[in-house]
């Protein structure tokens, strides 16, 4: 992977933020989705990607960045060109492909754009795709789990490749840091003066794609009717799926158990909706802590990469 450029990682900032409305505006700005490789757009299709992969072998990793970033945030910082995919490449065997996309906007229209995108690499990638892995790091791994229910209900071919998926750092109940937000702008909206509205104006000035995450919006209906609860998206069968979670501190320590990695809480990367859930979204011996970790660095983590070859290694050997 090549190293993005500053331009680039604005942008990725600009449509975490504004991204809705760059998109509803036609906005150049506005980052349409699409793989990506060595810092530049790659076509879907065929001779483009026999060109970027010549040597691929069909069994591809797809690589989902998250809120207000690029796919280099999977680049360690003391290593430009070094990354989870090209490490995993060079371990298992997996061809990887990395995804830009416009964080701003739902995580539904992320999700349905994605699964129609991944019908289309199918077709036409220059060897037959034998596995695809899905790799998602925060709201990445929300936009996966959305693609693959509207492909399970659209019965979309390329679903039945996917046997195992990987999240890092995922709110799969949602971020309590989302939530903070639109509690502050509930409240100062609700007092009768014109500042503080004015103020609950510039609070609630959030993108679609980041309300989503308060509490993990993933289908349409879950944001066009906010009256009816957001009931859990059960990830799809025949998936193997592999979480890792990071913590400020030991796990088991009050400060790993408030705070997670400092933007997504243990319990929501788990998959749970709190410590005594009885009914996890995932198997819990497929969740992995990582101790003494912050939220970003999860994207870019020697001791994270262990983990995760390990879960997307041992079943393939």
């Amino acid at each position: 992977m090549a190293t993005v450029g500053k331009v680039d990682v604005a942008l990725g900032v600009l449509n975490g933020v504004l991204g809705d409305y760059l998109h509803r505006q036609s906005n150049a700005l506005a980052t349409p989705m699409g793989l990506y490789h060595r810092g530049l757009p790659l076509p879907v299709e065929r001779e483009a990607l026999r060109a970027a992969h010549p040597t691929s072998t069909g069994r591809v990793a797809l690589w989902v960045h998250g809120l207000a970033v690029t796919e280099a945030v999977w680049a360690f910082p003391s290593e430009p060109t070094t990354d989870y995919g090209t490490l995993l490449e060079r371990d298992a065997g997996f061809t990887p492909l990395y995804l830009r996309y416009n964080t701003g906007l739902h995580i539904s229209d992320n999700g349905e754009a994605l699964a129609h995108l991944l019908q289309r690499l199918v077709a036409e990638f220059p060897v037959p795709i034998t596995e695809l892995v899905l790799v998602g790091y925060s709201m990445g791994g929300l936009v996966l789990r959305s693609a693959c229910h509207i492909a399970s209900e659209a019965c979309l071919p390329w679903l039945s490749l996917v046997k195992r998926s990987c999240s890092i750092g995922v709110p799969h109940f949602g971020s309590p840091l989302e939530r903070m937000g639109t509690v502050v702008a509930q409240v100062l909206r609700a007092v009768p003066n014109p500042y503080t509205r004015l103020v609950a104006d510039v609070v609630d000035l959030r993108s679609s794609g980041v309300k989503d995450l308060g509490v993990a919006r993933l289908r349409r209906q879950d944001w066009e009717d906010t009256s009816v609860p957001c009931m859990p998206l059960l990830p799809p069968p025949g998936i193997a799926h592999h979480l890792i979670v990071g913590a400020l501190g030991q796990e088991g320590r009050w400060v790993s158990a408030l705070f997670g990695d400092g933007v997504v809480s243990l319990a929501s990367a788990s998959g749970r909706t709190g410590a005594r859930d009885s009914s996890p979204l995932f198997p819990p011996e497929n969740v992995h802590v990582v101790s003494g970790i912050d939220h970003v660095t999860l994207a870019h983590h020697a001791s994270v990469y262990a983990r995760l070859c390990e879960s997307l290694t041992v079943e393939a050997s």
